[in-house]
């Protein structure tokens, strides 16, 4: 792309922007290197490595890359031997630790939201972050002037040796000040350094009187800095000992230069690597910045931009436009008032172009389409006023020539007020003129302009189309839509009255215009009345629609009320219902034990009639009046010679099957056996269930009936439930603990094995509820371990 566009629709700006968001040195200058690519495979694949970048940073939040250093340099020094400093092996240790920092936001990414691999993946795997070469360093190198004592043995003796030889000389010196001869010869009772040796403040006449060596003295002359003879062997000790010391330090940084020179291939497809993602991850910060879109490209150079954006214009107040061009027409010719925003037009268009090739989101609204060009040109004047621009004819011109001769099939050409700055006859004939050239050579090109004949040749040429960035005559504001089809007015004499210009003068205006400019201008300006009504009735419609769906939403959730209302009251009827079944079992199970109590006592019948009333009057109260859907057939007098010895009947008080066991006295009484149970009942309380349509002799009935009477007494002492579902296992229990306790059972063997213990837990827990269950416990050694549940009644 030439260098004249991308400065004119103001690209470096974006590339300014995109370098700030980068976090290295080297990733931002890789920033500043952007430039737009023609290739359609390089810039599809610049947009899906910020797509996926972008999408990386929604999920998984920002990837730090402050730790790069440009470290090549470092890394050359190795190659040819060279040992490196302490600050540059710790530069080394901050790159290895940063790739292993991103290499696991990567890979942490990608299992933690369980996504498959993406454009990004590859780079973060050939991340080798070399743990143990950074840890190394950051063992032996506290800082960049710093080694640790335990960057090796030696090193250590080396450092306590210093520390013993600066504590003797204090020692020394101390010794020396607190000396009652030396308090008048001292200066000041403190210990100095000069030229890396200990010394002493004497007065410049007692100077003799310390023997000693001296180093230095004040600017006055007052004092000099002797070091005592008592200290200079130790002096010299500590000065060996650095030197020593410095040998040692060189001797652990070649070391360490040696370890990462054997990786240097490595650490440099790391940096690489690095330098790269921090690209990558500034476009996709671009992005998320101005909520921008990958767009669809195509080799057909149309373009199709949905609520665009211009960038560089402050989100709360730029008004997004919907521009196209290549599909339906192959040129845009824009008018309109000034400031109106027709130069943003073309500058929207022609920045987004090149940001897309450069791989950058572009800020608009998903589906945004954007052809792929060889070229930009752009001739665009600084100044957007109704006063000319700063630019003269003649620098446009020598500009368009420029254009037109580089100008082919694959350019996109922006014109800014094409043919302004001369004749208005002249200037409106020679922008007609290079537009027909651009349009013969099936140039995409926009151009905006305020002649009328550039408006007629829109509407009178094939493939060519007008806009008008729309302005409100009534506020005299421009509101920066961009009307596609519909040519723009000046509105020249509209904004002259507003402003207060007398209607005389505006009249005389008017009159001098010739006729046919005047048609076409109230053409455009009922054109304009009739797209304002359209506009609002379309608005109507959309209101409407927005109402529609508002209602509809709230049917639908008064339908999803109802429905969870419908559950919430079934679930309580449900509820009331288990409540209700419990109630009944548990006095049944009450009053089970009661007749067992009376049937060992006397008085039996008369106690066991009085709790059989009191049963009845329970079930009834229990028992609704009235049920929905449900009408109880009438039920049949029977007389007494209806009933037989062994027939089987219906107590309608207790809600239970039975078996005769004696004829009706004369009141209709009868005693019906029901399980162990044995009452007597009246016939007006029975109803006789219906016999199988192959009788069987009565000694037959008998028999059954008498089987039925036995079941209870041949129950087995033991169940098993192995291969049962809970659910399954537990009513089936139920009925059997129930069975067992009328057998008067002493205790019972549940069989569930082992298995995960879901069945061993849901049994235990149904025993703990149980009434009648006096205690259980596990199987011992014999009786089937952890696999069985000894259960023992009441």
């Amino acid at each position: 792309m030439n260098e004249k566009a991308l400065r004119t629709l103001e690209f470096n700006k974006i590339i300014d922007i995109l370098a700030s968001l980068a976090g290295s040195s080297m990733g931002k200058d890789l920033c500043r290197n952007l430039k737009p690519s023609n290739d359609i495979d390089e810039i599809r694949k610049g947009q899906e490595e910020t797509t996926d970048a972008l999408s990386r940073l929604f999920r998984k939040g920002s990837c730090s890359f402050r730790g790069v250093y440009d470290i090549r340099p470092s890394l050359k020094r190795l190659e040819i031997g060279a040992s490196l400093s302490a600050k540059e092996l710790l530069q080394v240790a901050s790159v290895l630790d940063t790739s292993l920092r991103v290499r696991s936001y990567g890979i942490s990414a990608e299992n933690e939201e369980d996504i498959g691999e993406d454009s990004l993946s590859y780079y973060f795997s050939s991340l080798e972050p070399l743990s143990f070469i950074k840890k190394e360093i950051t063992r032996c190198i506290i800082g960049e002037n710093e080694i640790a004592d335990d960057a090796s043995p030696g090193l250590k003796h080396i450092r306590r040796s210093i520390n013993n030889a600066h504590n003797k000389i204090q020692e020394q010196l101390n010794k020396i000040m607190i000396a009652a001869s030396n308090k008048n010869i001292l200066q000041d009772n403190i210990i100095t350094m000069r030229g890396g040796r200990y010394c002493l403040p004497v007065k410049q006449e007692y100077r003799s009187h310390l023997p000693g060596m001296i180093h230095d003295q004040s600017s006055t002359g007052s004092t000099v800095f002797i070091e005592p003879m008592a200290i200079v062997k130790l002096n010299n000790e500590i000065k060996e000992l650095t030197l020593k010391e410095q040998e040692e330090i060189e001797r652990i940084l070649a070391s360490l230069s040696n370890m990462v020179s054997e990786y240097t291939d490595t650490i440099a497809t790391n940096l690489r690597t690095l330098v790269l993602l921090d690209y990558i991850f500034a476009k996709a910060n671009l992005s998320k910045t101005m909520k921008g879109v990958e767009p669809e490209f195509n080799e057909d150079r149309i373009i199709d931009i949905k609520k665009a954006r211009h960038p560089l214009i402050d989100p709360k107040v730029v008004v997004p436009i919907n521009i196209s061009l290549g599909e339906d027409f192959n040129m845009l010719i824009i008018t309109g008032p000034n400031t109106g925003g027709k130069t943003v037009s073309l500058k929207t268009v022609g920045l987004f172009t090149l940001m897309g090739q450069a791989g950058l989101h572009i800020p608009a609204s998903q589906g945004s389409r954007l052809g792929i060009f060889d070229e930009v040109y752009a001739d665009i004047g600084d100044e957007q006023s109704i006063e000319q621009s700063l630019s003269t004819f003649s620098s446009h011109m020598t500009n368009i020539v420029s254009i037109l001769e580089n100008a082919n099939y694959n350019s996109l050409v922006l014109f800014d007020e094409l043919g302004a700055g001369t004749d208005p006859t002249e200037g409106a004939a020679l922008a007609m003129s290079i537009l027909d050239y651009c349009h013969n050579k099936d140039i995409r090109t926009m151009a905006t302009t305020h002649y009328s004949e550039l408006k007629v040749y829109a509407l009178s040429t094939p493939r060519v189309s007008n806009a008008a960035c729309e302005f409100d005559i009534t506020t005299l504001r421009p509101t920066y839509r961009l009307l596609i089809g519909v040519p723009g007015k000046s509105n020249a004499f509209a904004i002259s009255k507003r402003l207060g210009l007398s209607d005389a003068i505006i009249n005389n205006a008017q009159e001098k215009i010739d006729s046919e400019d005047k048609s076409f201008e109230e053409l455009l300006a009922d054109l304009e009345n009739k797209r304002i009504a359209i506009e609002k009735a379309e608005e109507e419609i959309k209101e409407h629609k927005k109402e529609i769906e508002r209602l509809r939403a709230s049917l639908e959730a008064k339908h999803k009320e109802i429905e969870h209302n419908k559950k919430r009251i079934l679930d309580a009827a449900k509820e009331e219902a288990r409540n209700l079944l419990q109630e009944a079992k548990d006095y049944a199970d009450e009053t089970i034990k009661k007749y067992n109590k009376w049937s060992n006592s006397s008085g039996f019948n008369k106690e066991m009639e009085k709790e059989r009333g009191e049963l009845r009057n329970k079930l009834s109260k229990l028992t609704p009046k009235n049920t929905i859907g449900e009408e109880r057939q009438p039920r049949k007098k029977h007389k007494a010679s209806d009933f037989h010895l062994g027939d089987d009947v219906y107590v309608i008080s207790l809600g239970l099957n039975g078996i005769v066991t004696s004829l009706p006295n004369e009141k209709g009484d009868l005693f019906v056996q029901m399980g162990i149970l044995s009452s007597k009942v009246n016939i007006s309380d029975l109803e006789l269930v219906k016999e199988p349509s192959n009788k069987a002799s009565k000694s037959a009935q008998v028999r059954t009936g008498k089987l039925k009477m036995s079941k209870v007494s041949t129950i087995s002492p033991e169940i098993n439930l192995i291969g049962k579902r809970v659910d399954q296992a537990l009513v089936d229990l139920d009925k059997y603990l129930d069975d067992a306790y009328l057998s008067h059972l002493k205790e019972v063997r549940i069989i569930h094995g082992k298995g995960t213990g879901a069945l061993r837990d849901a049994v235990h827990s149904h025993l703990r509820k149980s009434k009648y269950v006096k205690s259980y416990r596990l199987g011992e050694f014999g009786e089937g371990d952890a696999g069985v549940t000894i259960a023992e009644f009441k």
